[in-house]
């Protein structure tokens, strides 16, 4: 793998002597104001965005609707946060419209995506019931669009 890729990948941040020289701040600036978004909650993490199309894995995503059963005194918030502990989930959301929480999932194949649902998330109690969506192609990606935007004969065409 791309050696500035699998930094990227593993999250490497930018040291705060780095961002000071971005930010033309003092260092003690820089080093305070990131601790305090970090010890308030606020930063959680480094994270590239990569265009699916290139990923190495070729893992297979899929977005997941739950509807729950709310808990008596928690709500939503012990079946969520129990859901958002497997390591095949990157996102856990709570919704509101036809379903209650929205789970983005990852895993090695199809079949293995959906033996997680079954076998795991539709399982939990409180779960009363999962449709899964693979996703098939990424257009825009947290904020980049991706692809060359040309025709391509191996796609089908969608009509306007």
């Amino acid at each position: 793998m791309n050696a500035v890729l699998k930094l990227l990948l593993e999250g490497e941040p930018l040291d705060a002597a780095q961002l000071a020289q971005i930010l033309a701040l003092p260092q003690a600036e820089v080093d305070a104001q990131f601790a305090a978004i970090k010890e308030a909650g606020i930063f959680l993490g480094w994270r590239a965005v990569l265009n699916p199309d290139f990923e190495e894995d070729k893992n297979v995503r899929a977005l997941i609707e739950v509807k729950v059963r709310p808990q008596g005194g928690f709500g939503y918030d012990q079946i969520a946060e129990r859901i958002s502990q497997f390591e095949q989930v990157e996102t856990c959301y709570l919704l509101s419209g036809a379903f209650d929480l929205l789970v983005i999932v990852k895993d090695a194949n199809l079949r293995k995506v959906a033996s997680f649902v079954h076998d795991r998330l539709a399982k939990i109690e409180g779960v009363q019931s999962t449709a899964t969506c693979f996703m098939l192609r990424a257009y825009k990606e947290q904020g980049y669009i991706i692809g060359n935007g040309g025709y391509d004969p191996d796609k089908p065409t969608v009509s306007p």
